[in-house]
């Protein structure tokens, strides 16, 4: 039996439907892996340059109170990346300045010049951070803008009612076999969901003080902090001092 062409007309506004919905939803699906990907690179090569500046920044102050007040000399959350383990431990003070160059002729003066030098490169890698982050909040918030306007166009709602005008089996089509208490739901089941927001993936970090404005009130604290370190940390710093005094700088 041929087909009438009232049946064809259905079946070609059911395909259009179905590929303007299905094209745009992978569109977006491929948009937002590629957001994940970016999130997972982002993650591991600048939060974890950050994690490792600070750790540093950690171990070399060493005190509790030294470390909270430079975090708030520095605009920092109290609570990001610390953990007092992480002063204490020998093996994770070889890793974290594993390949560091250090500068100076004297335990004290390598020792201000470690800190410094991490705050500087703290300050660029948290400015790249930032600007990575923005980008990121940038790609999230197209993804949903798309999202919104699709449905501004074509609204589920009255697609589905169409397609039931048109024809009982149309949406048993779509359905694929789903059971009739799951069909209820069937018009959420099809939502397209956004990318969640970018800060439950990654922290929001502030920008950092410049060097140049807290200068004084940081070298107060590595003074401090040097008068307080530990002996293993100065006999370190020794073995630093003296290859920095042959390396070029």
């Amino acid at each position: 039996m041929q087909p009438s062409i009232s049946d064809a007309l259905t079946y070609e506004i059911k395909r259009d439907i179905a590929n303007r919905y299905f094209g745009f939803r992978k569109l977006i699906e491929e948009d937002s892996l590629a957001l994940s990907d970016k999130i997972r690179q982002y993650s591991v090569i600048l939060e974890k340059r950050i994690s490792f500046d600070l750790i540093r920044i950690y171990i070399l102050l060493r005190d509790e109170a030294l470390i909270r007040e430079f975090l708030a000399l520095a605009n920092l959350p109290e609570d990001i990346f610390y953990d007092p383990y992480l002063t204490q431990s020998a093996t994770i003070r070889q890793r974290v300045f594993e390949g560091v160059r250090f500068r100076g002729l004297t335990k004290k003066g390598c020792f201000a010049n470690a800190v410094i030098d991490c705050y500087e490169r703290l300050v660029e890698h948290v400015e790249q951070y930032r600007e990575k982050f923005a980008e990121l909040v940038a790609s999230q918030a197209l993804i949903h803008s798309e999202i919104d306007l699709f449905y501004r166009k074509n609204d589920l709602s009255s697609i589905l009612g169409f397609l039931r005008s048109l024809d009982d089996s149309a949406i048993s089509s779509i359905q694929g076999g789903l059971e009739p208490n799951l069909a209820m739901d069937l018009e959420d089941k099809l939502k397209i969901t956004p990318p969640a927001p970018i800060n439950q993936s990654l922290p929001v970090i502030p920008p950092l003080v410049p060097l140049s404005a807290i200068h004084q009130q940081l070298k107060k604290i590595i003074n401090t902090a040097f008068k307080q370190q530990s002996p293993d940390v100065h006999d370190y710093l020794s073995t630093k001092t003296l290859f920095a005094r042959h390396a070029p700088q």
